[in-house]
């Protein structure tokens, strides 16, 4: 059966118990890491998984908390011994820049280095990722700062659905990802005690539960938070206010089977 591991869930400014937002979904031929914030090669180990084994890596948009793992990522696969190929997905702009990036590193003269495959997704609603037998990842633009885009994965066997925002103010987008989904992941970057305030880039909790509540959602995980906004606001509450069905606030390390 297919898991996803949170491994981390803070927005730009992590803490000593949340790393900035990453997760990997983990299939029987395909691991997928979405994201690579921090240094996944520690997170995935802090989670019981093998980093390299990891085959797809989905790079939602180009922010530091978001991609500023890449290189020692990439690095640390290679000085342990990786031969296997690696499929970095995202779209032109994110990929652009994650190439200029590790030419700065020289990467193209590291000895022996596996190889990387990069795949250049449309700038389009429910354009496919890819899919085999066990799940289906379609990706679609949100509503950022840069062009960054949200996931959905369709799990083939269980008929179950997970959709992710990433970093977005509420749009249209979201809700084609997030449509009848089991679960979603949605950010609430924001804090505040208004949560129907319109904020340009990302959400607030309140938000984030009128965007499950109009999608259909089953269960909303609340994701992509600070600690401040934690301890001096509930966004659980903010998030029921908006939200019938079931909602819990993501933390790192937490693990979901689908």
């Amino acid at each position: 059966m297919a898991k996803l591991v949170v491994l981390g869930t803070a927005s730009a400014v992590p803490d000593e118990r949340h790393d900035n937002t990453h997760l990997t979904l983990l299939g029987e031929d395909r691991n997928v890491l979405i994201d690579c914030a921090s240094n996944p090669h520690l997170s995935l180990r802090k989670a019981g998984v093998d980093p390299q084994k990891i085959t797809d890596l989905i790079l939602t948009h180009f922010h530091p908390d978001h991609v500023s793992g890449l290189a020692p990522y990439l690095m640390s696969m290679w000085l342990t011994g990786r031969t296997l190929p690696l499929r970095i997905y995202g779209l032109a702009h994110t990929l652009e820049r994650a190439a200029d990036m590790m030419k700065l590193y020289g990467w193209e003269q590291w000895p022996n280095f596996y190889p990387v495959i990069f795949h250049e997704l449309n700038d389009t609603p429910m354009t496919l990722v890819f899919k085999n037998e066990e799940f289906i990842i379609y990706s679609s633009p949100v509503k950022h700062f840069i062009p960054t885009i949200g996931l959905r994965v369709e799990f083939l066997k269980t008929g179950k659905v997970l959709a992710y925002s990433c970093d977005t103010e509420p749009c249209p987008e979201v809700l084609g990802l997030a449509s009848q989904a089991n679960v979603l992941f949605h950010e609430v970057a924001v804090c505040t005690d208004d949560g129907r305030v319109k904020f340009e880039g990302h959400s607030s909790a309140y938000q984030a539960g009128e965007q499950a509540q109009q999608a259909g959602v089953e269960t909303l995980y609340l994701i992509h938070y600070t600690g401040d906004c934690v301890l001096s606001y509930s966004l659980i509450s903010q998030a029921r206010l908006t939200f019938n069905g079931n909602v819990d606030l993501a933390e790192d390390l937490m693990e979901l089977e689908f």
